[in-house]
């Protein structure tokens, strides 16, 4: 009776250890993810100001060389020379702070979401934007644009972000695999193909956004791409269920970003 105690006590701390270590892990998981994509914009930012730098150095030499002839040019060389400078240090602030918000909306979503959810939906950031995909069977009743019950958990945790982060947009990209529409069948009754399918789709989440979870319908769109957009080859029932997926896409408001771009640093 020992020796069963012992084993069941030593069976326990086992499963609260591995418990432990899959939360780390997951952890860690995301906060690679974003140190990536923070790390990639960064790479990037920094290769295009050594392009511009490169450029404007070899116009400083070529202008050094004939000093005696034109020191007015090479004087606004240089002041041109460090406005840009100045500018490309404004770009890659503001690039780093859309990149930590992105970074902080994200870890935000993916600590809301249940174990059993992150397995039905991807949350990544690409190029400074937020893209969160679903599955198909997890939002939708079998072979229909409605929502089904199961997903009201899912959207409502989304629809808490998406409010909590007003200067974001929001975009609804409905996709499907290349498998024609059965208009025959009840549920798809006046859907005449794949771009209808994937339209309804986005439009019935838009929908559900703003109706049932209180989101501004002015943030959202609602678009469809149907089988074109596919993120695999449609070659098995795997790929297939891969690319029939929503897309739900945040991004910093347009005109606000480039307001911050356009914006003349301060003098220092």
């Amino acid at each position: 009776m020992l020796g069963s105690c012992a084993s069941k006590k030593d069976l326990e701390n086992c499963q609260n250890e591995n418990k432990e270590l899959t939360k780390n892990y997951q952890d860690s998981k995301e906060q690679l993810a974003a140190s990536r994509a923070r790390v990639a914009s960064l790479e990037d930012q920094l290769a295009q100001a050594k392009k511009d730098y490169a450029a404007l150095q070899g116009s400083l030499d070529k202008s050094l060389a004939n000093a005696g002839q034109n020191n007015i040019s090479i004087e606004k060389l240089v002041d041109q020379i460090n406005e840009s400078n100045q500018y490309i240090r404004h770009l890659v602030e503001v690039k780093s702070k859309s990149d930590s918000l992105n970074m902080v909306l994200t870890n935000n979503l993916t600590r809301s979401l249940s174990k059993e959810e992150m397995k039905e939906v991807d949350v990544q950031v690409l190029k400074g934007v937020v893209y969160i995909s679903l599955a198909d069977n997890m939002l939708y009743k079998s072979g229909s644009y409605e929502i089904n019950d199961r997903a009201a958990e899912t959207l409502s945790k989304i629809a808490k972000i998406i409010k909590d982060y007003k200067d974001y947009d929001v975009l609804i990209e409905g996709n499907t695999d290349n498998v024609p529409v059965n208009s025959s069948a009840a549920s798809m009754k006046n859907i005449r193909n794949n771009w209808d399918l994937s339209c309804l789709r986005a439009s019935s989440v838009v929908q559900a956004l703003q109706n049932q979870y209180g989101v501004d319908p002015k943030r959202l769109t609602a678009g469809g791409r149907g089988e074109y957009n596919p993120i695999t080859n449609n070659n098995s029932d795997v790929a297939k269920q891969r690319n029939r997926r929503t897309q739900i896409i945040i991004t910093p408001k347009l005109d606000q970003f480039m307001d911050l771009i356009d914006k003349a640093p301060e003098e220092k």
